[in-house]
């Protein structure tokens, strides 16, 4: 009960404060909001931004190690894509020998594709991702329907003309219609549509989405395009074990596997490269850690100014209350009742500033950028309070541990 009365009691006194002299409150406190917004705004925004990029890659799959050709490069080197032209790409028999024998891997899939159109009718929708994918597939990459249903291994194993597409396509060639079990038409041969990807909507770049997608059965892909050295390469993915941390272990033991399956002496390069997914991803967070720095920077210069407004504030309330401290002393008022006043008056000061800019952020929310969805985060609604609380602390503890240890008589005394 203590407690609340003196929090009562202080938070009574910095009203007042913010009442006697409302102008000089207001641009000394403009320096705690413009900062906090400042830092609270590129916090947002980098956080939106770095979501939105990740989901535009997500068909990368997660955890997921892949078997390529090229390398992923990370800023500017030497990248020798001739000799990596020269190898050669996976094949149907290494995805078998590595599902087969590979005991650090949850799935192994494998995939080709391949951009065309599709028809139903007398609609079209061209520029589509035709994808032929074993059943396997969905235990690698996230496939999630609207309605429908996936292939069966019995369908996958029978090459059967099924077909699972995405929203846009859907909406493009049977508007207005029901989708499931109608039939569309891919470079002359007919497939039945047994399932709707989830809608993804426009990403922020222009990166393949599942809503211009259609997957189909592997061997009914080969039907229409030769697939291997010279066509259409496949794509050996494999998705990794949880506590694989790094993917450290799969990769050594695909590494093994497939040079013993490709014939490679104990000398020879490796002619094939294993590109882990989260490398695109640890490279976007790199970026977004350089721009957080920033922001820091931004924001720190204008919290500057404000506790330096905020501690302003609090010597000047000192000075105008030295009688009534003198008051409180003489009747029985402890030091840290003092100290916690004035601590607990700098430190509402400055939350009043850092909620203002709080609110300020969440309002621009609303502002519509295109693709690009912002979002203020619980995380970044307590960064903003925490850095308000310690600018408060901070400003304040000089000008309260003053007025703590003033004499009473003497501040009695004083005009």
């Amino acid at each position: 009960m203590l407690f609340l009365k003196l929090s009562w009691e202080s938070f009574r006194f910095a009203i007042s404060a913010l009442k006697t002299n409302l102008t000089r409150t207001v641009l000394s406190l403009s320096g705690v909001t413009v900062g906090i917004f400042a830092i609270i705004a590129v916090f947002t925004l980098v956080d939106s931004l770095e979501a939105n990029i990740r989901s535009s890659f997500s068909f990368l799959g997660t955890n997921v190690m892949r078997v390529d050709r090229f390398p992923y490069a990370n800023g500017p080197q030497d990248y020798p894509w001739w000799k990596y032209f020269r190898r050669p790409p996976g094949t149907v028999a290494e995805y078998e020998f590595l599902q087969q024998r590979l005991t650090s891997a949850e799935a192994v899939t494998i995939s080709a594709s391949s951009n065309t159109t599709v028809k139903a009718g007398s609609n079209a929708y061209q520029g589509m991702s035709l994808t032929g994918a074993v059943y396997s597939y969905q235990d690698v990459y996230e496939i999630s329907l609207e309605e429908g249903r996936y292939f069966t291994l019995s369908e996958i194993n029978a090459s059967r003309n099924f077909a699972i597409v995405g929203k846009e396509i859907a909406n493009t060639l049977f508007p207005q219609q029901e989708v499931i079990g109608n039939q569309i038409k891919i470079k002359g041969m007919k497939f039945t549509v047994i399932g709707v990807f989830e809608e993804e909507g426009e990403g922020l770049f222009d990166t393949p989405s599942k809503d211009q997608a259609c997957l189909i059965p592997y061997g009914a892909f080969n039907k229409m395009y030769y697939t291997g050295k010279n066509g259409m390469e496949p794509t050996i993915a494999v998705k990794g074990m949880v506590e694989d941390i790094g993917l450290v272990a799969l990769e050594n033991e695909m590494t093994g596997l497939l040079r013993a399956k490709r014939g490679l002496r104990p000398r020879d390069e490796n002619n094939f490269a294993l590109n882990k997914t989260e490398f695109i991803q640890n490279a976007i967070g790199s970026v977004f850690d350089v721009i957080s720095v920033a922001g820091w920077v931004i924001g720190g210069f204008s919290i500057l100014v404000g506790g330096f407004g905020i501690a302003n504030i609090m010597f000047v309330s000192v000075r105008e209350r030295t009688n009534i401290i003198g008051i409180q002393k003489s009747l029985g008022a402890k030091n840290y009742f003092i100290l916690f006043q004035f601590l607990f008056e700098s430190i509402c000061l400055s939350l009043i500033g850092g909620i203002t800019g709080i609110i300020i952020v969440f309002f621009l929310t609303f502002i519509q950028l295109g693709s690009l969805e912002i979002t203020l985060s619980f995380n970044n609604i307590m960064l903003g309070l925490g850095v308000s609380t310690i600018i408060g602390v901070v400003s304040g503890i000089v000008p309260a541990t003053l007025a703590a240890r003033m004499d009473p008589v003497e501040a009695i005394r004083t005009n």
